[in-house]
């Protein structure tokens, strides 16, 4: 089960802070955009070209006012030529801006994704205890998608609005300096203004994530639980919880809406301080110093057209936060997530003996141990039978064989090796599971039966009808190539159970692990899933966690294991003649069945 995220109402007061820059957190993700140098090249000349046209416009003002009057100074014809050359210019290098960046931030997408998928399969366990599936999904596909495109579409922004007021500014000094000191002087107040709001948005964002993935949670467990959310009537009480943690998110969006809102007035009321006193001191220089109207339309157009960049250059504070705080949070299971290590030692096939020596696993302090200084032996090809009531450690002692768990003190060895020497990949090629809780993927019947390894058609064939799916595969309209659906559902328990074995035929693997495997079935499912088991178990080393007495009674060896600890072992009639806690369990039987 999973450890559940913080609580929603709680997300705004947990939410991290960061202390780095927004010029340190661009760093951060650039190694994930620097791969496509082209593209990123022809961005910015796109945006620069896009930027040289626009101080074009009021020069050519400033020539139709200054010039344009006087009768046969140029041809009139030349006004639309120049205007839609221009535009056009403008137009293409903006698309080719657009074009280049989006590539840009597809790779990115695609490389930030993959590298997420290989930590999460590699990563150690715990992280799918710590992290909910909802949150993991939601950052892995959307905001890893939302963060690269508003980060991407932000920056070509701000690369063409920079360059835009780089041009203007200089054509505003050319045309009158003096003037231009009390523009720049806007620059001050609005830059101290961006850095307030953007750490605040930075907050607001984190929060919202948190927030997001609580109400992600909701919905995850409901869909997950909807049976029993029916069978007792809680769908009101759900609904409620759900519109609480949706109300929280309301609130988050709303005050980054008013955090981000906030900088178009600001900005706006700056640039009309300066542009009112640019307009005063323009008309008095015009009055005593001769200034032309071409002049002087040229100048507050060219500072007019600066209000619209500098705007969106304030306007940007909350893509780029938003857009960096999706991707970040990726690097943040990318970088901090801890990886599962492995040694060095490797094989095509181990021999199957199992050696366990002092072994503990806690979760905690010793009072919280699930296994309490095991010492076992398992031959190869030897079949074990583990019973015990709930909570004895069972599946605990089954997880640990392919590290599933890892051990707390002592040591776990196969073939005579220390698991934490051997190769992860190679430990695991040597174990095939079953359980009771069957997993498939929405794929074919063959690709979940070949799952990881080389596909053999005949091979897969043969795995099908030892697992007595023969006459599954006659009845179905593409054979072995069907797709089985989410999870195989379409399938009945014991088919699905049966589609496990033939997994697990297919591996080939010398230690087998059965975790109750035929729990749950009817009298016939349970019939062919233990004949299917029979021939699986065959010349391997079998550990089996079984409530069916039909499993157990042909174990080469019974292990009773109460509270971590073994406290019987032996063949199953010498437990019987013993009346220990063996027999008691089995005369607590009922219907072939252990009762625990």
């Amino acid at each position: 089960m999973h450890d559940r995220p913080a609580p929603a109402h709680e997300a705004a007061h947990t939410a991290p802070t960061d202390a780095r820059s927004l010029g340190q957190r661009l760093l951060r993700v650039w190694p994930y955009f620097r791969s496509h140098k082209g593209a990123l090249g022809l961005a910015f000349l796109g945006a620069l070209i896009a930027a040289l046209t626009e101080p074009a416009i009021p020069a050519l003002l400033q020539i139709l006012l200054d010039e344009g009057f006087v009768a046969g100074s140029f041809p009139l014809w030349l006004v639309p030529v120049a205007l839609m050359g221009l535009f056009a210019v403008r137009g293409l290098a903006t698309f080719a801006a657009k074009y280049a960046l989006s590539y840009v931030a597809a790779g990115a997408m695609v490389q930030l994704r993959r590298a997420m998928f290989e930590r999460l399969n590699d990563a150690e366990l715990t992280l799918f205890g710590e992290q909910s599936a909802s949150k993991l999904s939601n950052t892995l596909v959307y905001e890893v998608q939302t963060g690269a495109h508003m980060l991407v579409n932000s920056v070509l922004t701000l690369v063409r609005d920079v360059l835009t007021v780089i041009a203007l500014l200089a054509y505003l000094l050319f045309l009158n300096w003096q003037l231009t000191l009390i523009v720049l002087a806007l620059f001050p107040p609005l830059a101290w203004v961006m850095r307030v709001l953007s750490k605040r948005l930075y907050r607001l964002t984190r929060s919202s994530q948190l927030a997001t993935d609580e109400l992600a949670y909701v919905v995850e467990e409901n869909a997950l639980a909807h049976r029993v959310v029916r069978l007792h009537g809680a769908q009101a009480q759900q609904t409620q919880r759900f519109d609480r943690l949706n109300l929280v998110l309301r609130r988050l969006a709303l005050k980054a809406t008013v955090a981000g809102a906030a900088v178009a007035p600001l900005t706006q009321m700056l640039a009309a301080a300066a542009l009112s006193t640019v307009i005063m001191i323009a008309l008095w220089q015009s009055a005593t110093s001769g200034v032309t109207v071409g002049s002087f339309v040229g100048f507050v157009t060219a500072m007019l057209m600066l209000i619209s960049p500098i705007r969106q250059l304030a306007d940007l504070v909350t893509p780029i936060t938003r857009g960096l705080a999706a991707l970040e949070r990726a690097l943040e299971l990318i970088e901090h997530t801890p990886v599962q290590r492995g040694g060095t030692h490797r094989t095509d096939r181990a021999v199957g003996r199992l050696s366990l020596e002092q072994v503990w696993v806690q979760y905690g302090s010793k009072d919280d141990a699930a296994l309490r200084g095991i010492n076992l032996e398992v031959a190869a090809g030897e079949v074990v039978a583990l019973v015990g009531p709930s909570g004895s450690g069972k599946t605990t002692l089954a997880n640990l064989l392919p590290r599933f768990v890892e051990v707390s003190a002592g040591t776990l060895r196969l073939d005579a090796v220390a698991l934490p020497d051997w190769d992860l990949a190679s430990l695991r090629r040597q174990y095939a599971m079953v359980s009771q809780d069957v997993v498939m993927f929405n794929d074919t019947l063959a690709a979940n039966v070949a799952l990881g390894a080389e596909f053999d058609e005949e091979r897969v064939r043969q795995a099908l009808e030892s697992a007595n799916l023969g006459e599954l595969l006659q009845t179905l309209p593409l054979g072995m190539h069907t797709p089985v659906g989410h999870n195989a559902t379409e399938l009945s328990g014991g088919q699905r159970q049966r589609l496990a074995i033939a997994r697990a035929i297919y591996k080939d693997a010398p230690i087998l692990i059965l975790d109750e495997a035929t729990s749950a079935l009817d009298n016939e499912s349970e019939r062919l899933v233990q004949e299917a088991l029979q021939r699986l178990m065959r010349g391997r080393t079998t550990l089996v966690i079984a409530h069916r007495l039909s499993t157990i009674e042909h174990a080469d060896r019974v292990l009773v294991l109460a509270q971590g600890q073994i406290v019987e072992q032996g063949r199953h009639e010498a437990l019987l003649a013993a009346n220990g806690v063996y027999a008691r369990l089995h005369a607590l039987s009922l219907g072939g069945k252990w009762s625990e």
